[in-house]
C-alpha cells in the first residue's frame, strides 16, 4: 500500500491573526556530561520513536560515539526542504522520486560577538531536471520550507523555567 502524502497547499491561503499549529512534538534531553557546554546524554521524543544518545563530535574533543545537535539539525533541515521540494514538484507534474537534499551544518564562532553560530549549505541533486526548470521550484520550496523560513526570518521562541 502506497503512502499518501498529506494534502498541504502551497498557496498562501491562511489569513489568521496568529500561528495555527498543524502538528506538535516534544523532545527532552537529559543526563550526560555538560561541563564542556556541549549536549550529551539522551534525547527522547514524547512518543518514544526518537531515542538516541547525544555525544560531542570527536572534532570538538568528544568521543563521537553518538549523534550531535548539528547532525540532527542537518537531518531535519534536509528532510524539511526535501518535503517542500517534493510537494512543489508533484504540484507541477514533475516526479520527485530522484530528488536528494544534502544539508551541511557548520558550527563555529560569530565574528561579531564571539558567540556561536550555525551555517547551513543545502545541495539539491535532481537528475534529469534542467537548472532553469529547477530554479523557480527551488525558490518556491525555499519559501514553503519552515526550516528555511526559520533560517531567513528567525523563529519565535519562548524559554520557561518549569517549577
Amino acid at each position: 500500500m502506497a503512502i499518501q502524502p498529506p494534502d498541504l497547499p502551497t498557496e498562501k491561503d491562511f489569513d489568521g491573526e496568529s500561528f495555527a499549529p498543524l502538528y506538535t512534538t516534544a523532545v527532552t534531553v537529559t543526563g550526560g556530561s555538560a561541563a564542556h557546554g556541549r549536549a550529551s546524554g539522551k534525547a527522547r521524543s514524547d512518543d518514544g520513536v526518537l531515542d538516541l544518545d547525544l555525544r560531542t563530535p570527536a572534532e570538538l574533543g568528544g568521543d563521537g560515539q553518538g549523534t550531535n545537535p548539528e547532525q540532527l539539525f542537518a537531518a531535519a533541515f534536509a528532510a524539511c526542504f526535501h518535503g517542500a521540494l517534493s510537494l512543489v514538484a508533484r504540484q507541477t507534474a514533475f516526479d520527485p522520486t530522484a530528488i536528494a537534499v544534502e544539508a551541511t551544518v557548520a558550527f563555529g564562532r560569530d565574528p561579531e560577538d564571539g558567540g556561536y553560530l550555525l551555517h547551513v549549505d543545502l545541495v539539491v541533486r535532481w537528475p534529469g531536471i534542467a537548472p532553469e526548470t529547477a530554479a523557480p521550484l527551488l525558490e518556491r520550496a525555499d519559501s514553503l520550507c519552515p526550516y528555511a523560513r526559520m533560517a531567513w526570518r528567525g523563529t519565535p521562541t519562548t524559554i520557561t523555567l518549569a517549577s
